[in-house]
C-alpha cells in the first residue's frame, strides 16, 4: 500500500546505519546492528532485488506503513506483554522517513531508532506519561515526570488554560491544567535518558538504576562482552528483497495409518478433501500459484502450479484433489521433495515459496530430508493430525516461520476446515485476504437441528460463501436468512454427494447485518454437522476487522503459564466492546473454553488497546468503537519545543487529536480464527494440587476524600485471572522501597471487611491511614497482595501513592516568565508507579499512570 518513493529505503539504511553505532555506545560497546534485510513492496518496480526466503510483512520487526492514526507520525512499538518481554513490530510512516522537519520534533531518526528498538527488543518501557506528565514531590511540588531528574527546562502554557502565559493548578488534580508542557534546554548536561528524550544531544544513555538493569538480563547479553574499541564496529550491511508472486504447493497424505486407524481413512479422505476444496476455492487469493502433490508410501505429482486467475482456475485445481486413501506408510519426505520440483520448475528456485503439509502419519524419517528441505527457502506450514503424527514434522514450520497447527484425531468437526482458513497471504495487504467469518460443528441428534446468526459487517461482504458439511448419504434440510428477509434453501447451494459438502456463493456484496442459518438432521441417527462462512473486504481503501491470535510462547513445562493474546482491529485501529471466546482443544479433542478480556489486568497489560489476553477464538460484538485518539502503546515523544541560548523556540503545534470519549461508533461483526499449536509439558496426571497463585494486580490506583484513602483495582482469581481470590493483604510505607523489599514489616491495614469478588470485577476499599494521624507526614506508599484459599501469593502488586497536600496561606508570586515550575497545592491527589520487579532497582511495567515521589526519584522517576 505504500506508493513507491526512493527516498524511504534510502532513509532506512541512513537510520540504521546512525542507530549502530548510537545502539553501541548506549550498550557500552556490548551490540550493534550487523545486517538488515528491508523487504520491498511487490507493488514496486522490479529492479535487481534479492529473493526473499522466509521473510514477510507480518513477521517483520519493523513496518512502513500509512499512520495509526490520521494526524500521527509517531513512530510506536505495539508492546502487548509485560518488561522484560519482545515487542511486535516498530511502526514508521513514510511521511517520518521522508520529511526533514520531524527531527526537529522527535530527534534524529537514528536515536528515535534505538528509543523504539529498546522497546521491540528488550520489552522496556517510555519513562514519560502523555496523559499525567505531571507529579507531586513530598514537598507539595509540581515537577515533569523525566529521566534523569537532571534535565532542566521551563513550564510553558500551550493553550488558553493559562493566565498571563504562567501555567496554572488545577483544583481538582493538584496538577497543572491541560496545555502545560515541559520545555527542555536544547543544550542539557545530564547523560540519561533515552527512553524519556533521546533529541536532546547530550543524552547517550539508558537510566543505569532501572531500564539498563532490565536490558541487561535479556539473553541478547548472556556471555556478552563489551567489545574494546569502537574501531571494531562496522557499518550495517543491507539486503533489498522483494517477492513478487506467491507460489504454494499442497503437500497431502493420504496413507491409512493417517487418524489413527486403518479403517478411518475413508472419512479422512472425505475431511481433507472437503478443507483442502475450501481453501482453494475460497481462500487462497488471486493470482496465486498453486501445485498439488499427495503422498503415503510415495509421492505423486497431482498437478504442476496453476495460476489462480478465476473462477474456473479454482475448480480445476480443485479436480485434482485425492479422491481415495493410498499405502499403509506415510513418506513426508517423498511428498516434500516432490513439492519442491513442482515449485523449481515454475521459479527456479525455492525462494519465498510456500509448502503446505498436512500429515497424520507416523513417518521418523524425516531426518533424511530435514537439511535439504529448510535450506532450500521454502516457508513450510505444518498441519499435523492427532498424537500420533511424528513430533519431528513441526520443526518444520519452527525452522522456516511458518504457520503450526494441530489438529485432533477425531475429525467429526470443522478443525481441519478452521486450519486451513487460517493460511494467508502475510503480504499485508488486506484486501485480497478472505476472513473467516463463522466456523461451527456439532454433533447433532436424529431429526434437531444447529441453528446460528452471524453478523456480516460493512468491512467485508464480496465473495461471501456459506458452506455446510455433513456425515450421512443425503444432505441436511438448509435454511438461511438474510437481513432483509430474504430465505436461501438447500436449493440454492451447489451440492457435493460424494464429499458431502454444500457451498453457496451470495451474489455481489452480501447484505449487511445478522444472517440466521439453520441445519436440520433429516435422519434418525445423530450426525456432526457443520457451518462455516468466508468473505472477503468490501471496499479497497476500507481495512476489514481482522483477529490475530499469538501466543507468549509455544512450549511450557507445568506449572508455568501460556498467555495467549487475541488482537481485533481495523488497520491499525483496535476494536472495543467485542465478546471473546478461546476454545482450546486436547490431542483427543476435548475442549476448554475461555472468555478473554481486554481490562488492563491480568496478562493484560493494557487496557483498551484491543488485545484481548489468555486456539480457535470465537469473535461476536453487537456494537463496537474504534476510539479515535492514541492508544497508550510505547511511542517516541513529540517535543513541543526547545529553549536554545535563553530563547524559547517552539516545534509546530502537534495536529489536535479527537477527545478521548469520542469513538467511531459502528455495528456488530462476527469473526473466528485460529491460532498456531501449542504444547504444555510434564503435566500431572492427578490428582491435582492448586500451584496457582492469583494473579499479580497491576492497576492499582488511589484518591484522597477527607481524610481516608480510597483504593480501587482489578480483582485477580484464584488461578491466575480465573475464579475469585479468598482475602488480600494491604500495607502501606513511607518509603516504597520498604514496601518492595520487606513488605510484612510495612504498617498493617485491617482488611476483615473485604471480601474477593470474582476475577476481572472493579474492587474499592476506603480506609484511614494511620500515618496522616500524627499531622507531618503527607505522602504514604501502598500495595497489595491477593491470598487464594491455600494461601497462595500473588506478586506484589504496582506500588501506588497516596499525597495529601497541606494548603498554604497563599500562592507564591511566579517571578518566572514562562510559568511556574514550583507551587504549594490545595488538594489530594493519587499518583501511581506501575510494575515493580526485583533487580538492583526498580522495574515498572505498566505504561499509565506514571508519576511519581521526588523523594524515591531513583527509584520511580521513569518506569521500564
Amino acid at each position: 500500500r505504500v506508493p513507491e518513493d526512493g527516498r524511504l529505503v534510502a532513509r532506512l539504511q541512513e537510520m540504521i546505519t546512525e542507530a549502530s553505532s548510537y545502539l553501541f555506545k548506549a550498550t557500552k560497546g556490548r551490540v550493534y546492528f550487523r545486517s538488515v534485510k528491508i523487504l520491498i513492496p511487490p507493488t514496486w518496480k522490479e529492479k535487481s532485488y534479492e529473493k526473499p526466503k522466509h521473510e514477510t510483512y507480518e513477521k517483520a520487526d519493523v513496518i512502513v506503513a500509512a499512520p495509526y492514526w490520521k494526524h500521527g507520525d509517531d513512530p510506536y512499538t505495539l508492546q502487548h506483554e509485560a518488561c522484560g518481554k519482545m515487542g511486535k513490530y516498530i511502526h514508521f510512516t513514510p511521511n517520518f522517513l521522508a520529511n526533514d522537519y520531524v527531527t526537529d520534533i522527535y530527534g534524529s531518526r537514528g536515536r528515535t531508532f534505538v528509543h523504539e528498538w529498546a522497546h521491540l527488543r528488550w520489552g522496556v518501557f517510555d519513562e514519560y506519561d502523555n496523559d499525567r506528565p505531571f507529579y507531586v514531590t513530598g514537598q507539595n511540588q509540581v515537577k515533569v515526570t523525566r529521566c534523569s531528574s537532571d534535565l532542566t527546562g521551563i513550564y510553558v502554557c500551550e493553550k488558553n488554560s493559562c493566565i498571563d502565559g504562567s501555567c496554572v493548578i488545577n483544583k481538582l488534580t493538584g496538577l497543572y491544567k491541560e496545555g502545560c508542557a515541559f520545555i527542555p534546554e536544547r543544550n542539557q548536561t545530564a547523560v540519561s535518558s533515552i527512553m524519556y528524550m533521546q533529541s536532546l544531544s547530550s543524552v547517550a544513555e539508558f537510566c543505569n538504576e532501572s531500564t539498563w538493569e532490565v536490558i541487561k538480563n535479556s539473553t541478547d547479553f548472556e556471555n556478552d562482552l563489551p567489545l574494546t574499541s569502537s574501531s571494531l564496529l562496522t557499518p550495517p550491511s543491507f539486503s533489498l528483497l522483494q517477492k513478487r508472486d506467491r507460489v504454494i504447493c499442497l503437500v497431502l497424505d493420504v496413507s491409512k495409518t493417517i487418524a489413527g486407524v486403518n479403517s478411518s481413512s475413508g472419512n479422512w479422505i472425505n475431511r481433507l478433501h472437503q478443507a483442502a476444496e475450501l481453501y482453494l476455492l475460497q481462500i487462497v487469493e488471486e493470482n496465486t500459484y498453486v501445485g498439488i502433490v499427495t503422498f503415503s508410501d510415495k509421492g505423486e505429482i497431482k498437478t504442476h502450479v496453476h495460476q489462480i486467475v478465476s473462477d474456473e482456475a479454482r475448480k480445476q485445481l480443485a479436480s485434482y484433489l485425492p479422491t481415495a486413501p493410498g499405502g499403509k506408510r506415510a513418506n513426508v519426505c517423498a511428498g516434500l521433495r516432490l513439492a519442491c520440483e513442482v515449485i523449481r520448475k515454475k521459479e527456479g528456485h525455492l525462494y519465498g515459496s510456500e509448502i503446505i503439509l498436512v500429515t497424520g502419519g507416523q513417518d521418523n524419517s524425516t531426518g533424511r530430508c530435514f537439511s535439504e528441505v529448510i535450506n532450500g527457502g521454502s516457508v513450510i506450514h505444518t498441519i499435523t493430525v492427532g498424537s500420533s503424527a511424528a513430533k519431528e514434522i513441526e520443526h518444520f514450520s519452527k525452522e522456516t516461520g511458518g504457520f503450526k497447527f494441530f489438529v485432533p484425531e477425531r475429525l467429526d468437526f470443522s478443525d481441519l476446515l478452521d486450519v486451513f482458513t487460517g493460511i494467508m497471504s502475510r503480504s499485508g495487504d488486506t484486501f485480497h485476504q478472505s476472513v473467516q467469518i463463522e466456523s461451527a460443528g456439532e454433533s447433532v441428534a436424529g431429526f434437531r437441528q444447529l441453528r446460528r446468526t452471524v453478523t456480516i459487517d460493512s468491512t467485508v461482504g464480496r465473495e461471501t460463501f456459506f458452506v455446510a458439511t455433513w456425515q450421512s448419504a443425503e444432505p441436511p434440510e438448509i435454511i438461511l436468512i438474510d437481513p432483509i428477509g430474504r430465505s436461501y434453501t438447500i436449493k440454492d447451494f451447489e451440492l457435493d454427494s460424494v464429499f458431502h459438502v454444500a457451498r453457496l456463493q451470495i451474489p455481489g456484496t452480501a447484505e449487511t447485518g445478522d444472517w440466521t442459518y439453520t441445519l436440520i438432521n433429516v435422519h434418525l441417527a445423530p450426525q456432526v454437522l457443520t457451518m462455516t462462512v468466508t468473505s472477503r473486504a468490501a471496499n479497497s481503501t476500507l481495512p476489514t476487522v481482522s483477529v490475530i491470535t499469538y501466543m507468549s510462547t509455544d512450549t511450557v513445562y507445568y506449572p508455568s503459564a501460556m498467555v495467549v493474546y487475541v488482537q481485533i482491529s481495523q488497520g491499525f485501529s483496535p476494536v472495543l466492546g467485542a465478546n471473546v471466546t478461546a476454545i482450546f482443544s486436547s490431542e483427543n479433542g476435548d475442549t476448554v473454553s475461555l472468555e478473554l478480556l481486554d481490562n488492563g489486568a491480568g496478562s493484560d497489560i493494557i487496557k483498551n488497546d484491543g488485545i484481548y489476553s489468555n486456539l480457535k477464538v470465537h469473535v461476536q460484538a453487537n456494537r463496537t468503537t474504534v476510539p479515535q485518539t492514541a492508544m497508550p502503546w510505547s511511542h517516541a515523544m513529540y517535543i513541543p519545543g526547545y529553549v536554545e541560548n535563553g530563547k524559547l523556540k517552539m516545534n509546530p503545534s502537534r495536529p489536535p487529536a479527537i477527545k478521548n470519549n469520542i469513538q467511531v461508533r459502528r455495528g456488530g461483526f462476527s469473526r473466528t480464527a485460529v491460532g498456531d499449536s501449542f504444547t504444555v509439558s510434564a503435566v500431572p496426571i492427578g490428582p491435582y494440587i492448586d500451584v496457582f497463585p492469583p494473579c499479580k494486580i497491576i492497576d492499582l490506583d488511589a484518591r484522597m476524600e477527607d481524610d481516608k484513602v480510597i483504593l480501587s483495582w482489578t480483582a485477580p482469581g484464584d488461578d491466575f485471572d480465573k475464579g475469585q481470590a479468598t482475602s488480600y493483604e494491604i500495607r502501606t510505607s513511607e518509603t516504597p522501597l520498604e514496601l518492595r523489599d520487606s513488605f510484612y514489616n510495612t504498617t498493617f491495614v485491617n482488611t476483615s471487611t473485604l471480601s474477593p469478588q470474582r476475577a476481572g470485577c472493579t474492587e474499592i476499599f476506603l480506609f484511614k491511614p494511620e500515618a496522616f494521624t500524627t499531622g507531618n507526614i503527607t505522602v504514604i506508599y501502598v500495595a497489595i497482595r491477593a491470598v487464594d484459599e491455600v494461601f497462595l501469593r500473588s506478586e506484589l502488586s504496582n506500588i501506588a501513592q497516596a499525597v495529601m497536600f497541606i494548603p498554604p496561606m497563599a500562592y507564591p508570586p511566579s517571578n518566572l516568565k514562562f510559568g511556574v515550575s514550583t507551587i504549594l497545592l490545595l488538594f489530594f491527589v493519587l499518583l501511581t508507579a506501575v510494575c515493580l520487579t526485583v533487580s538492583t532497582s526498580l522495574c515498572l511495567v505498566k505504561k499509565k499512570k506514571k508519576n511519581l515521589s521526588e523523594n524515591a526519584a531513583k527509584l520511580l522517576q521513569h518506569k521500564v
